[in-house]
């Protein structure tokens, strides 16, 4: 028994720092914010029980090590989380953090390797995605508004499959292509466009939206096929089902003058819709998306009305 040891297995805070290695102040720090209990003796001075002191203490110890705060910590030695749960949150805070480090180096190496007549651009255009995780916010929020009609279920399933998530590592590239599409995304009337493309002209007429687009998405399904196995567009019936959804969505039936409805007004050869699936291609990498099966299916319906000089598909490219 040392002299800062009682018989009763109490020690005192001297004797606590010294089986610890902590300093006084610091065990001091801990009672005062609830983390340590002592006790009183009758001299005024603080006594700890040996054994769960030091256990308690040596376990901050660790977690404060390995970067835990203590408000982390508080829940642990209170059991209001394990330390399993504690390690999980922190994990996914650094998972976090690291993504956004990433994209910030990134962002910073975009600007420094741009040309001089770039580099005023690509800031301002950098400058509003550092935040990566809202860019792609901002990304689902735009196809949520162009899909209003249909199931959220149905809009869950196009978003997850045609929406990039920010890369976890991007590129110089990756970051510059996501950044262009959110700025896309922003310009007020893109949205009444691509709107536009989906539910071509006279959409007040369209008795079912719902059941239109359901229509219309196995006729793309078919489309992606054979955009996959580089089929050229031509008449058929992937294109067959498609007018067919649309005239009967409007209570007609297909006929030349309705293809040449479904034509007018097309907003297919907007750039800016060609330059949003190019991007979101070029980040997707090997996935088909639905923008590439719209381009087809619109040379296809533009060929079957002998509209042949409408811009073909390859200006996804960009």
């Amino acid at each position: 028994m040392t002299d800062g040891t009682q018989a009763d297995g109490l020690v005192s805070i001297g004797e606590l720092a010294r089986r610890t290695g902590l300093a006084v102040r610091t065990i001091r720090f801990y009672c005062d914010e609830g983390m340590l209990e002592s006790h009183r003796s009758a001299g005024g001075h603080r006594m700890f029980d040996v054994h769960s002191a030091t256990e308690r203490l040596l376990l901050v110890r660790r977690l404060r090590a390995l970067g835990f705060g203590l408000s982390s910590i508080t829940d642990v030695l209170h059991r209001e989380q394990s330390i399993a749960e504690v390690i999980a949150a922190e994990s996914a805070r650094l998972d976090i953090e690291f993504r956004s480090m990433a994209w910030r180096r990134a962002s910073l190496r975009a600007v420094e390797t741009a040309t001089p007549t770039q580099r005023a651009h690509r800031l301002a255009l950098l400058a509003t995605v550092q935040d990566s995780g809202a860019a792609h916010e901002g990304l689902q929020r735009f196809w949520r508004r162009v899909l209003a009609p249909v199931r959220r279920c149905d809009v869950d399933i196009f978003v997850g499959w045609n929406v990039p998530e920010p890369p976890a590592d991007p590129s110089v590239e990756e970051v510059v292509a996501y950044a262009e599409l959110v700025a896309l995304v922003a310009e007020p009337d893109l949205n009444n466009a691509v709107r536009q493309q989906l539910w071509r002209n006279q959409p007040e007429l369209i008795r079912d939206r719902q059941g239109l687009y359901a229509e219309v998405g196995e006729a793309m399904a078919e489309v992606s096929a054979l955009v996959s196995e580089n089929v050229r567009p031509h008449g058929g019936d992937a294109l067959d089902r498609f007018v067919n959804a649309h005239a009967g969505a409007r209570g007609e039936r297909d006929s030349p003058q309705f293809r040449e409805q479904l034509m007018n007004d097309a907003t297919h050869t907007d750039h800016r819709i060609h330059r949003y699936w190019a991007l979101t291609e070029q980040l997707l990498k090997t996935r088909i998306t639905v923008g590439q099966a719209h381009n087809w299916m619109y040379d296809a319906l533009a060929r079957s009305t002998s509209r042949t000089e409408a811009p073909a598909a390859h200006a996804t490219s960009g």
